[in-house]
C-alpha cells in the first residue's frame, strides 16, 4: 500500500509553525497528523500530493517538494505501508483553510507545542525539520515565510525560532546585509512602543543567484 504525506510550514509573527488535521473517523479518529492519505492507482505521486493537500486543508497552488519515502514495517498497524512525504513554506495570511469530509480540524501548531502524532508522522516532521534547518544554514531563506516588507528583528527571529538557537544582533545584521540580500524600502515600521525599525525587502535577483550558488562564501546567514 502506498500513501503520501504532507509537511507544511508557516510562519506567523516570525514563529515557526506546522499544519496538522485531527481526523474524524477510524482507528485515528481524535488524534492529530499532517494531511495525508492514499495514493489513486493512475497517479504520480507528485500529483497525488497535491490532491491530498487540497481534499484534506483546501490549499491548492502550493509547490511541494518531495522529502523522504518512509517504510518501516510498523509504520502503519494493518499492513505494510510505505508513504512518500512532501513539505513546502507558505505564508499562512496568504490561504484559506477548510475541512475536509473526514476532519475535525485543520490548525497551524508552534513547532515546540506539536501534539502526539499517528503512525510515524512525528519522524516525519522531525526529518522535514532537519531538511529545513540545513536550507536555512546553506541558501538564502525566508522569501516564501515573511511578508514583502520586514524588519531585520523579524527575519532574525524567524531563524531562531527555526534552528532553535539565538543570534547576536549586530553580527546576525552583518552577514545578512554583507550578502547581499535585502534591500532597504527606505520606510518605517508602523505602531509599536519602540523606536521604528527600518523595513527591508528581498532582493529578488540576489537571493535566486545565491539559491543556485550558496552561501559557502559567507560562512552561512549564522
Amino acid at each position: 500500500m502506498v500513501s503520501v504525506d504532507n509537511v507544511l510550514f508557516g510562519c506567523e509573527v516570525s514563529q515557526l509553525k506546522v499544519l496538522l488535521i485531527k481526523h474524524a473517523s477510524g482507528k485515528t479518529a481524535g488524534y492529530w497528523g499532517l494531511p495525508g492519505d492514499w495514493l489513486r492507482d493512475n497517479e504520480t505521486l507528485e500529483h497525488g500530493a497535491i490532491r491530498v493537500l487540497r481534499a484534506r486543508t483546501g490549499l491548492g497552488n502550493i509547490h511541494l517538494e518531495q522529502l523522504q519515502s518512509f517504510s518501516s514495517i510498523d509504520r502503519y498497524p494493518d499492513d505494510l505501508t510505505i508513504t512518500t512525504a512532501f513539505y513546502a513554506l507558505i505564508r499562512p495570511d496568504d490561504y484559506q483553510l477548510a475541512l475536509g469530509e473526514d476532519e475535525l480540524e485543520v490548525k497551524w501548531f508552534p513547532i515546540e507545542e506539536t501534539q502526539i502524532l499517528i503512525f510515524d508522522h512525528d519522524k516525519i516532521l522531525k526529518w522535514a525539520l532537519t531538511r529545513l534547518r540545513y536550507k536555512t544554514q546553506h541558501e538564502p531563506f525566508g522569501l516564501h515565510l515573511l511578508p514583502e516588507k520586514f524588519t531585520l528583528l523579524e527575519l532574525q527571529r524567524l531563524y531562531e525560532s527555526i534552528l532553535g538557537m539565538s543570534f547576536d544582533k549586530p553580527n546576525f545584521r552583518r552577514k545578512i546585509m554583507k550578502a547581499g540580500l535585502l534591500l532597504d524600502c527606505n520606510e518605517k515600521q508602523l505602531g509599536g512602543a519602540h523606536r521604528a525599525a527600518s523595513l527591508f525587502k528581498f532582493n529578488p535577483c540576489r537571493y535566486q543567484q545565491l539559491s543556485k550558488e550558496g552561501l559557502m562564501r559567507y560562512n552561512s546567514i549564522i
